[in-house]
């Protein structure tokens, strides 16, 4: 007597961001550098899109970055993840944690670009493995190839640009395939070009200003036009300020 293949009940994951972007709306975020169940929460009750796991600068560890991600797919959010280096093993062990975005750092030629581009997707769009992680339902969703042919559709490649020898390989860099949104990283760029600290500094707007204007030749997109993100803890000071100075009051 054959057996037959059960049915599981599978969440197959979509992009809030993309999703906005295809009708032409922003995607509001912020950004965390540690692990907060509670606030991740409260910004799936707030309405919020996305939420970015900072693995660069941050004290996520990948068991961190896994259960936070369950957190805020749970609460409806898309998770972002902010990787270190653009090594290929790098971005797999954060998008095997089920993370929908790639923000890959210090973007400075072309052979950046690809290794980035090419770890974020299965083939034939790039060389990602696939394994039975929790980004694939744990080996239990669809059948493969259309798995993977969906996922390489729900996955956001974002490239930071922060340093000044970028804009020597621009056009290079642009004619890569597979980057979905450029950013800048101001404060990193102010040293490399000898003016550290100073990100209001004229080159570094002179900077901004080539690339934004590259990438809309381009045809292409600048992160911040459809994606606005704010700190966790600016989020937290702002309303920690507010509540103290609308309640002072003179004592009696």
């Amino acid at each position: 007597m054959s057996r037959s293949t059960p049915e599981y009940n599978i969440n197959i994951q979509t992009n809030n961001i993309l999703s906005k972007m295809d009708e032409g709306e922003v995607a509001y975020g912020c950004q965390f550098n540690s692990p907060s169940s509670e606030q991740i929460e409260l910004l799936g009750i707030a309405g919020f899109d996305f939420v970015i796991f900072d693995g660069e600068h941050g004290s996520f560890t990948l068991g961190d970055l896994e259960d936070q991600s369950r957190v805020a797919q749970m609460s409806g959010l898309t998770v972002i993840g902010m990787v270190p280096d653009v090594e290929a093993p790098t971005i797999h062990s954060f998008l095997e944690r089920g993370i929908l975005g790639i923000h890959g750092p210090n973007i400075t030629t072309p052979e950046d670009a690809q290794k980035l581009a090419s770890a974020c997707r299965y083939a034939p769009n790039g060389r990602r493995s696939l394994s039975f992680s929790r980004a694939t339902n744990f080996g239990f969703g669809p059948p493969r190839p259309e798995y993977m042919a969906y996922a390489n559709t729900q996955i956001l490649v974002i490239a930071l640009l922060e340093h000044v020898d970028a804009l020597d390989n621009l056009d290079a860099i642009l004619s890569v395939e597979g980057i979905d949104l450029y950013s800048i990283g101001p404060k990193d760029l102010a040293q490399s070009m000898g003016i550290p600290g100073q990100m209001n500094h004229p080159r570094v707007k002179e900077f901004e200003a080539k690339v934004s204007e590259s990438v809309h030749n381009a045809g292409k997109t600048m992160a911040p036009e459809v994606i606005s993100a704010q700190r966790a803890s600016q989020l937290f000071l702002d309303a920690a300020v507010t509540f103290v100075n609308s309640h002072k009051s003179p004592i009696i």
